[in-house]
């Protein structure tokens, strides 16, 4: 950390693009500027770049916003957007164009294109030749009628830009490896780069943790910076996250929008505790509380390597979150999921019972409604597994059954014992008589407990669902 950046307060930001949804990658991003800047007192700004107008929606924005609010990442200031920031930018170019540090360019961009395929077929690197830029001694052509200029930013010739990158370690590049980058287009627009030095240097930003595929960006942005007599941030680039198969995140294995996890039944914590061991780590402490992971967060434990994601160990998290919530909120949000499917969470008993039964089967809250369902609505066994469990033994078995649960106190040492005692009558043993029960009441082979299930179902619903077999 250099001296001027020791002094200041920590200022970190997340600035996503508004052309899509908060993908993990984002998600990412956002919990550990958030948790950056939490970890030292600091302040945490909300950022919409949002000058691709093209490609930019109110959607995405919201669709970022729910994202962020659902993971409890809350911003200190913002959201800010930059396409209301455009007389500031234009007030920077002005200044640059004064002070000599920004120049106009006349080139057309056919021009360029030529300049470039001659650069190629000689086996350089393709890029602007300077021919605008003012030199002591050099006479720049007459100003083309009719032209709109760029503005470029007239980058050093000379030496190297350098940072020590928070997660890489050292890096240089030479600065005769970088062109006059524009600046602010033909039709006065500015461009990507610029509109991040410049919010960078008003919001006093002084830590920017972001995706590596920032890290080409970084040198110009830098030499903006210096040329515009800012403080420099410090960088922390983040590797990139692979799929379940090591290859680039897609759709296919996370890079969905974050919303879709809630949609999916995950919890906010378990996924912001996911998100945290994507590339840091804490030892081996494998399940933190967002307070734990603040209190122990910092920028020397982040692997340089790609992270990889893994959705057998989220849905893993995702089961240990759920054991350890409480049961009314998870009944009020089986609740909704029921409602949401046309399934009414009255109809049955008490989700809390339900909930409490099914917890620790659970390792998703989807998972939790597809059980509850089964107490609340009219359940219908498939054909098949009415052949295959509820034979005629079977149905025997459990008409003398339905006969002892009619008179049977309703807990589950008097459940247990009418199950046992038909059992001895028929000659059957527990998986005969459970089994088909399950299948009767629940609809499915597979239940918690027997006498538990029955118990929570209570009298009225077990004695209709078996009457309707028998």
């Amino acid at each position: 950390m250099s001296a001027s950046t020791a002094s200041r307060p920590v200022r970190t930001r997340f600035a996503p693009s508004p052309t899509g949804y908060l993908h993990i990658g984002g998600a990412r991003t956002a919990l550990f500027s958030w948790a950056y800047a939490r970890r030292h007192g600091g302040t945490f700004i909300l950022r919409i770049e949002d000058t691709d107008v093209a490609r930019s929606t109110p959607e995405a924005v919201q669709a970022i916003i729910d994202g962020m609010n659902w993971l409890g990442l809350k911003e200190d200031e913002g959201p800010f957007y930059q396409m209301r920031r455009m007389d500031r930018y234009k007030e920077v170019i002005q200044q640059m164009l004064a002070a000599g540090t920004a120049y106009h360019c006349y080139m057309s961009s056919e021009e360029l294109e030529q300049i470039r395929e001659a650069q190629r077929a000689r086996g350089e690197k393709p890029r602007y030749d300077g021919r605008w830029r003012p030199e002591p001694g050099k006479t720049l052509s007459p100003v083309p009628a009719g032209v709109q200029p760029v503005v470029r930013f007239r980058n050093p010739t000379e030496g190297v830009v350098a940072w020590d990158d928070l997660v890489k370690g050292r890096i240089e590049i030479a600065n005769a490896e970088l062109d006059d980058f524009i600046i602010a287009r033909a039709d006065g627009t500015p461009t990507y780069n610029f509109c991040v030095v410049v919010d960078d240097w008003d919001m006093e930003i002084s830590h920017v943790i972001r995706g590596d595929d920032h890290v080409n960006n970084t040198p110009r942005q830098i030499n903006v910076l210096r040329a515009l007599g800012a403080d420099v941030p410090m960088y922390a680039h983040l590797s990139m996250i692979l799929g379940d198969d090591g290859t680039k995140l897609s759709k296919r294995h996370g890079a969905v929008s974050v919303m879709q996890y809630h949609e999916e039944g995950y919890l906010p914590e378990a996924v912001v505790n996911y998100l945290a061991r994507l590339g840091w780590s804490h030892g081996d402490d494998e399940i933190f509380s967002r307070e734990q992971f603040v209190e122990w967060f910092d920028l020397d434990h982040i692997t340089p390597s790609a992270a990889q994601f893994n959705t057998e160990k989220l849905n893993w998290l995702n089961a240990q979150y759920i054991r350890k919530t409480d049961n009314a909120w998870l009944a009020a949000d089986v609740a909704s999921r029921l409602a949401h499917r046309e399934v009414n969470p009255e109809a049955g008993p008490a989700l809390e019972a339900v909930v409490a039964l099914y917890k620790d089967r659970a390792s998703n809250l989807n998972e939790l409604a597809d059980a509850a369902e089964l107490f609340c609505a009219d359940v219908h066994p498939a054909p098949e597994v009415i052949a295959q469990h509820l034979t005629e033994t079977a149905k025997a078995a459990l008409s003398s059954l339905r006969a002892r649960l009619e008179q049977a106190s309703w807990d589950k040492a008097a459940l247990s014992q009418a199950i046992k005692d038909t059992m001895a009558e028929h000659g059957l043993k527990m998986p005969q008589v459970a089994i088909p029960l399950r299948v009767a009441v629940l609809g499915v082979p597979q239940t918690p407990a027997i006498d538990a299930v029955l118990e929570v179902l209570g009298r009225e619903r077990v004695l209709a669902r078996l009457a309707r077999h028998l």
